[in-house]
């Protein structure tokens, strides 16, 4: 598949080649898809796994077919972790491509500034495969969005509470926290603290910390002021690694919860694996299908180094499968048909499609005789509510021997049980 794409130099190094055999296709159009998503700065590495996702998922239904009578392509942007680079990127994308959606972006607090500056006023589809902050559901009921918006993770709304949960049973009692310092680590803080505090546990402390620092020391000082037990760590992998090691070399307890970014092998070897043997984590988590199979044999040869539990790579390949369906059923890559197609292709009811050229064939045929699909993809079953949300699991995890193990699920109704005991 060519791919339009506008990256730096820095970028292509960091991720190898961007570039994949072309299927053989009847057609001589193209629908233009804009992904912008972060392949360089914090995120980079979220970045790079989920546009080797979208181009999977692309690839299989070209391979398929293609959708509504054209090939899918991707003009891939990187948004540098930044979210005026991330509006600038997608600002090019809408007023010179005129792409009618774009897949983007990894981070909060780049897609926020894309939807709010870019695709809301342009009636631009917009998916993000990672953003969790709840500010995009606000956005939403507040009406900026447009109806525009769609995301394949789990509000942080819900993993705060599955977060605060999951520490308490691990007998994480008492923890200092250090957050990145940007709508999504504010926001996670805050749903985690309302959980953990309900559920009896003592924060010793809050340090927020800006991205990019040549050191995290003076943050560290302040978070082993209370003498805690534990350090929740809320960041990404890069920024991450060298705060704990810091809190380490400094003496803080080898103790940690992490958010869903910090899942990542590079996290692991930067701070040494002898040291998170008692590491605790949570995820949007999944729902086992034929389409998680098929995204774990398929995802890892073709994209460049990562495997199928990369954090943003599943649900980049859903977001990106389900946007191509929606093209399908709506006929054309109009944006607001668009938005009636995503509805239509993951509503309850249609003919159950999973992941891969097959799947995908299959789903272009039953489509084209006007009967209803059901996309049923890696993570699992979603829908969409009105908001552009979606509800599901979460993965409780922790790290063992420098490997990242999987210790249960928590499902949907036990984060609302403990919702209500709380009184949330």
């Amino acid at each position: 598949m060519r791919l339009a794409s506008m990256v730096s130099a820095a970028a292509i190094a960091a991720t190898g080649a961007f570039v994949a055999p072309q299927p053989v296709l009847a057609q001589d159009c193209a629908h233009t898809i804009g992904v912008v998503v972060s392949l360089t700065g914090p995120a980079g590495r979220f970045g790079q796994a989920a546009s080797k996702s979208v181009e999977l998922a692309f690839g299989d239904l070209n391979d398929a077919g293609g959708v509504a009578g054209c090939r899918l392509e991707m003009d891939l942007r990187d948004a540098q972790s930044q979210g005026s680079v991330a509006v600038d990127q997608a600002r090019q994308l809408v007023d010179l491509v005129g792409v009618p959606a774009i897949i983007g972006g990894i981070i909060s607090s780049v897609s926020i500034p894309i939807l709010t500056s870019v695709t809301a006023d342009a009636g631009v589809v917009q998916i993000s495969p990672a953003s969790s902050s709840p500010t995009l559901t606000r956005i939403a009921q507040e009406g900026q969005s447009k109806g525009m918006f769609f995301r394949t993770i789990t509000s942080d709304a819900l993993q705060g509470t599955a977060a605060a949960k999951y520490a308490m049973d691990q007998g994480l009692s008492e923890l200092a926290i250090i957050h990145v310092n940007n709508d999504f680590g504010v926001n996670m803080v805050a749903e985690f603290t309302k959980a953990y505090e309900a559920l009896g546990g003592t924060i010793t402390s809050v340090t927020p910390y800006n991205q990019n620092q040549a050191s995290y020391a003076p943050e560290v000082t302040a978070g082993l002021a209370g003498d805690p037990d534990a350090l929740y760590l809320v960041s990404y992998p890069g920024d991450g690694t060298t705060i704990a090691r810091t809190w380490i070399s400094q003496g803080g307890p080898a103790k940690f919860l992490l958010n869903d970014g910090m899942n990542s092998g590079d996290f692991i070897e930067g701070v040494g694996p002898q040291f998170l043997n008692e590491a605790y984590g949570t995820s949007s988590g999944t729902t086992t299908t034929p389409s998680t199979e098929y995204f774990q044999a398929a995802y890892p040869p073709m994209s460049g180094g990562f495997d199928a539990g990369a954090p943003a790579a599943d649900r980049a390949y859903d977001a990106a499968a389900i946007l191509g369906l929606a093209i399908a059923q709506a006929g054309s890559a109009e944006p607001a048909a668009i938005v009636e197609g995503i509805r239509a292709v993951t509503a309850e009811g249609g003919e159950v499609i999973h992941a891969g050229p097959e799947e995908f064939e299959r789903a272009l045929g039953l489509i084209a005789d006007g009967q209803a699909i059901r996309y049923v993809g890696v993570i699992g079953a979603v829908s969409f509510d009105e908001n552009g949300d979606i509800t599901g699991p979460f993965r409780k995890w922790r790290i063992v021997d420098g490997e990242i193990t999987t210790v249960a699920q928590m499902t949907t109704e036990e984060v609302d049980a403990v919702k209500a005991e709380i009184g949330q």
